[in-house]
This record gives structure tokens, sequence and C-alpha cells, in this order.
């Protein structure tokens, strides 16, 4: 059974949002991590360009709504994590779609990413738009 955990994450001082976006999705896409990409599924996004699809739909939101986010998280995170023999990475690329789908409930973009831990974990990564 996996173990999963929502995180939220926020602007660090002195970075910008894009930068922020940047240095975790940069680091969740890692590529010796998540088979050069083959564990990485989205949706309402292209991981290429989810940054700046991210950045893009906090604008929309803003100009739509007229509101302004009051606190500094830029985005969530939702993390599973298996044991070593429990799932095939695809299968776990497969279940973390389907989490993204239920916790947005197809309302914002994600993008899904298992990666191969050295120990065999599987961890997903989830980022779900603010």
């Amino acid at each position: 059974m996996a173990t999963t955990r929502l995180i939220s994450m926020h602007q660090n001082k002195g970075k910008s949002i894009a930068d922020c976006l940047a240095n975790r999705t940069d680091y969740a896409k890692n590529p010796d991590k998540t088979n050069d990409g083959e564990y990485i599924s989205s949706y309402e996004c292209d991981p290429k360009t989810v940054q700046g699809e991210f950045l893009l739909y906090k604008r929309i939101y803003s100009d739509i709504t007229g509101r302004e986010q009051v606190n500094n998280v830029i985005a969530y995170q939702i993390r599973q994590s298996f044991k070593p023999g429990e799932i095939t990475p695809e299968l776990a690329n497969q279940v973390g779609y389907e989490l993204g789908m239920r916790f947005t409930k197809g309302n914002h973009a994600f993008f899904d990413v298992k990666e191969i831990m050295v120990v065999s974990y599987f961890l997903g990564w989830l980022i779900a738009i603010v």
C-alpha cells in the first residue's frame, strides 16, 4: 500500500514564482529518475512547458475573478511512495494520474511523475495549480 502525503509548495524568499516553479518541476522531471521522461503524464498541460502554463493559469484566474492570492503557496504536491516490488512504474504512473484526476476533479492542470529511486521505490510527484 502506498503512503500518500499532501505538501504545499511555497514561493521561496527572494525568488520569483516562475523560478520556484521551474526549480520544482525541473527536479521532478529529472530524466535519470523518470526513465528519460517515460514515467511522466499530464492533464491539461504539457510537461515540457508546465512552468509557463501554470503561471498563465494563475494569471487567467486572477484576471477573471479579480482575486489575488494572499499566501505564498504556488502549487501542491501529492507524494506517493511504494515499497520495493509493490508496484510497477507503469502502474504507479496510472495510479498517480487517477489520483490527480480525483484530487482536481478535472478542474486543474497537473502533471504526474514517477521517479525510480535508488532503492526501487517509486515516488509520485503530482503538482496541481493552485
